[in-house]
């Protein structure tokens, strides 16, 4: 087990200057023209992938790196760059985890390089878990997929909804329900292989923020997968689903939805630091320059104070992420839901420092001329997905307490 330290490494620092001025060059320009667009950024994308960010070695090296905070840093560095931007280069990495989460090694070896092509025919994948009826009550899922003993394969039919990369992926990530009567607890993954006929696209959604990522519903019409397919074996979930129906709690076992969240929700909140980080930097050099009354805004202390506490703010939740992420790298439990602590605190945390930062820059702020509205418009699904605000306070809440609060 590594100690916990809040001093990175030289590896660790020289893979955040280098992907800070990726963020910096290539990713801050193209940010107001994808935003516009709303399409998928596949020439940044491409330009990742050439240098090795947009790769599954990449992400690899930072999931398995024992002090934890790789990926955060990384998630960080990225989404300063542009939410947008950073999530159609960081959004495969949901159905990397998600097969990490829950699928064998030879499961891991076939499919996770699959998800990301090569530099020079890039792809991308898709985690597919909510549904027009089911976000947060992951229990209501109404996917099913059906076991073809004489084919051996599993047919799926059912719609997702909200899948960053649906339908243009080539390898979606599917939560299904095989058992109805265990809710929940009967339910598991299955990878769609690129190409499988009866999967489509449904609806693109036109979004709010992080408009250069791609989010659609994704429709299963009788789609056909190989046993090989079902993540984990058909061996271990048969011995889950018996454990369940007996209904022992040793038998519930993991959630194929949850523990993907789970595993990453400190990501995401590094995510949203990322935004947080880069409006508060506007903010700060805006306040320094603009001049009112014969002198700079931030002489005012209105200004100054709500600078400092953006800046407290920031801080305080890189380092619950941090915690976290170190916990998990070190198979430490999240014994008071410290993952999903660090998601509440860091995705609130972009919405208000995004907020304080139009508020600074007064009618600037609320212009395109100036990147802070679009933080403020791609920080406000940091208190949805993956989670809302909501039930990760009733995750906590339920940890802590050890009741069934609804």
């Amino acid at each position: 087990m590594s100690t916990f330290s809040l001093d990175p490494g030289a590896d660790q620092l020289a893979v955040r200057d280098w992907l800070h001025g990726f963020a910096a060059d290539v990713m801050r320009p193209a940010a107001a023209e994808w935003d516009e667009r709303e399409e998928t950024p596949w020439p940044i994308i491409q330009e990742a992938a050439k240098i090795g960010i947009y790769s599954l070695d990449f992400y690899a090296q930072q999931y398995f790196d024992p002090s934890g905070v790789g990926i955060p840093i990384a998630m960080e560095e990225l989404f300063w760059g542009d939410a947008g931007l950073g999530l159609a280069i960081v959004g495969t990495t949901l159905a990397a985890v998600a097969v990490l989460a829950n699928g064998t090694d030879e499961q891991i070896g076939t499919w996770a390089p699959q998800m990301f092509g090569t530099p020079e025919d890039v792809k991308v994948a898709a985690f597919c878990s909510s549904e027009p009826d089911a976000g947060s009550d992951v229990s209501a899922l109404r996917t099913r997929a059906v076991y073809d003993e004489a084919k051996d394969e599993w047919v799926i039919n059912g719609t997702k909804t909200w899948a960053t990369n649906g339908g243009i992926a080539a390898v979606h990530v599917v939560v299904a329900t095989v058992d109805p009567a265990l809710g929940a607890r009967g339910q598991a993954s299955f990878v769609v292989p690129p190409g499988t006929p009866g999967l489509s696209q449904g609806q693109k959604f036109k979004k709010h923020g992080i408009r250069a990522s791609h989010t659609a519903e994704v429709v299963l019409d009788s789609v056909r997968v190989p046993g090989s397919c079902l993540l984990g074996g058909k061996e271990k979930l048969d011995e889950r689903l018996a454990r369940a129906r007996e209904g022992t709690r040793k038998g519930s076992g993991k959630n194929a939805a949850m523990a993907t969240f789970e595993a990453s929700r400190p990501a995401v909140g590094a995510q949203a630091i990322g935004i947080a980080r880069a409006a508060y930097e506007v903010a700060l050099d805006y306040a320094k320059t603009r001049v009112q009354f014969g002198r700079p805004i931030i002489d005012n202390q209105g200004v100054a104070f709500t600078l400092a506490d953006m800046k407290t703010r920031i801080d305080a939740s890189r380092l619950l992420v941090w915690r976290a992420s170190w916990m998990a790298a070190n198979n430490q439990p999240f014994t008071s839901a410290e993952g999903s602590m660090s998601k509440l605190y860091a995705g609130e945390t972009a919405k208000w420092v995004t907020a304080q930062a139009m508020q600074i820059l007064g009618g600037n702020g609320f212009t395109r001329e100036y990147p802070v509205e679009r933080m403020h418009r791609d920080s406000a699904i940091y208190s949805i997905f993956e989670g809302t605000s909501e039930i990760q306070r009733l995750v906590i809440a339920r940890t802590i307490s050890g009741l069934p609060i609804r």
